[in-house]
Formats: C-alpha cells, structure tokens, sequence
C-alpha cells in the first residue's frame, strides 16, 4: 500500500521555513515526507533532517521516499509523537535547531485507509489512534465514558451544538449493544442531529469525529508543550511553522506564539513593563498563510489550513 498525502501549504512553508543548506531541521509530523521530501533537497552534506511520526507505517514508508531522493544531507528519523522532540534531539547529540514544522492535519492516508477508523464515510471499526502503541480509541471513549464525558468532548473538541443530544443517543444506543463501527456511530449521530440543521453545513458526523480524534490522540494537550520546548530549541533567526485544520489548534498556537511574543505579563493599567519580561520572538506574519484558490481546487481537503510562522529572536 503506498503513502498517497498531498503536502498542504508546500511552496509557502518552504519559503516560510528560509532554509540554510547547513541548517537542521525538524519535520514533526513526517506523514508522507511531502513537506520534508523539499526540506532535504535544499540541504548540503551539512545538514540535518529530522522526522518525527507516531505512525510506523508512515514512517517506513517516508524512510524510502527521503532514501530515493539520494541526497547527502543527515538523515533521522524517530517513531514518535512530536511533543518528544526535545528527547529526539538529546539522543541525537543535537542541542539547536533552524527550523522546526508541525502539520496538523490528519494526513490522506490516515483518512483513506477505512481500517483505521478516522473516516465517517467508510466503514471501519471506532479506532482514530494515530499511534496504535496506544491503548485508547474511540470505541473506548463511545462505550465506556459517561454522558457528561462525551458530551465535553463532542463540545469542546468539535465545537459541536448537538453535542447534548448526541451524547444522550450515544449512551442509550450502547444499552441494546455496544457501538462498534464508524457507520453505527454515524447512524446515531444523524439520528440526533434534527433533519433541518443536516441539511445545512458540513457532513453531520464531522465535528464529532473531529472530536473523538483529538481526545484519543490528546492532541490539543501536547500542543502547549510542543511549543515551548520548540521554540527553546530553535536557534537565533530560527522559524517555527505550523499549519492547523480547525480553530481550536489555530487559537492555541496563535496563543502560544503570541506569548513568546508579548510575554509582558503587567496589567494593562501600567504605563510601562516592571516584570521585565523580554519578547522571545516575532511573528513572521501578522495573519495566517492560507491556501490560494489554485491550492483549493487541486486539493479541497486544504480549506480550511491556516500557516502561522514564529521568528526566534
């Protein structure tokens, strides 16, 4: 089976990134080395890619595709979640960084691959880890939490305004027997979900599937993270990007950036700053990169991305 994933944002994080031939990089969520693939052929015999994914099928697959390329550039690559890039790169003997990107999207593969569950348009068992070395799936989540639980999750997660009444059909439709396909959890979700607000927007199941997704993955907790000990990493000049699909990871990285920022913590009322707390960072960007109409027809899956770039100071 090959790693078919278009890279969105492909020409914009690249020129974002301003990629020194010498330079190290880290590619976070390596997905079908699209993003990384363009990293490494601008780098000389100096320079050092690093790919990070949680996915091992990704993995391996990506390991032939950079192997392919031929090129002289260092070469690493780790099966794990990007929130250990701190730990990859002291195992490494590597202590800075010039470049550091985290494509959140979940990648066309993971999408396309009906066993693993992320898709609410194929059948496929309630699965969504994206690191199958973990215990939690969705099935779990579906048929073990307690409506309140659910309800949470289906809210803050998928921003989702039924997510009251799908969390009321959730649990009494695993009372006759426990729910254990995508399709089953799709049925439940169109049957709460009143006719007239299915007829407008997106796929009714998306928001919950969204949701379900990130708490499995506890991808929102390892965001704030990620960014810190990132930008600690990069070295002076040193650009973070990072592309996000939905706007709880655009307000979380757009909040966290801004911290490095502004990290200025004086109420408002003081005419000048007394903590002495100095910016970190720039942004490189005012407003997030978003796809181009071109990008949007070719790949329509890209819609809804947003590119944010941090500079180290």
């Amino acid at each position: 089976m090959e790693f078919h994933h278009k890279p969105v944002l492909l020409e914009e994080t690249i020129e974002n990134l301003d990629i020194k031939p010498d330079g190290v990089y880290i590619d976070g969520t390596l997905g079908g080395a699209g993003h990384s693939s363009e990293i490494l052929r601008r780098l000389d015999k100096n320079g050092t890619l690093i790919g990070l994914d949680q996915d091992e099928f990704a993995l391996k697959t990506s390991q032939e595709k950079l192997t392919q390329l031929n090129l002289e550039a260092r070469i690493i690559l780790a099966n794990t979640n990007f929130v250990n890039i701190k730990e990859v790169c002291e195992k490494n003997n590597i202590d800075s960084v010039d470049g550091i990107l985290l494509d959140l999207g979940v990648s066309s593969h993971q999408l396309d691959e009906a066993s693993r569950g992320f898709s609410y348009n194929k059948d496929a068992p309630l699965d969504m880890r994206m690191d199958r070395r973990g215990s939690l799936t969705a099935k779990t989540i579906v048929n073990e939490y307690d409506r309140e639980e659910i309800k949470a999750i289906i809210r803050d997660y998928g921003e989702e305004r039924w997510a009251s009444r799908i969390a009321d059909f959730i649990v009494a439709a695993r009372k006759k027997k426990e729910i254990e396909t995508t399709e089953e959890l799709v049925d439940i979700i169109k049957a709460a979900i009143p006719g007239s607000a299915r007829r407008e927007g997106p796929h009714p199941a998306k928001r919950t599937f969204q949701a379900l997704r990130i708490a499995v993955n506890n991808e929102l907790g390892i965001l704030d993270k990620t960014i810190e000990d990132g930008t600690e990493l990069l070295k002076s000049g040193g650009r973070f990007c990072i592309i996000t699909f939905h706007s709880l990871e655009d307000r979380i990285v757009k909040d966290e950036f801004n911290k490095k920022v502004n990290p200025c913590i004086c109420p408002k009322e003081f005419p000048v700053c007394t903590c002495g707390r100095k910016p970190l960072a720039s942004l490189v960007n005012r407003k997030p990169i978003i796809p181009d109409e071109k990008e949007l027809q070719v790949n329509p899956r890209s819609r809804s991305a947003k590119l944010r770039v941090l500079e180290k100071i």
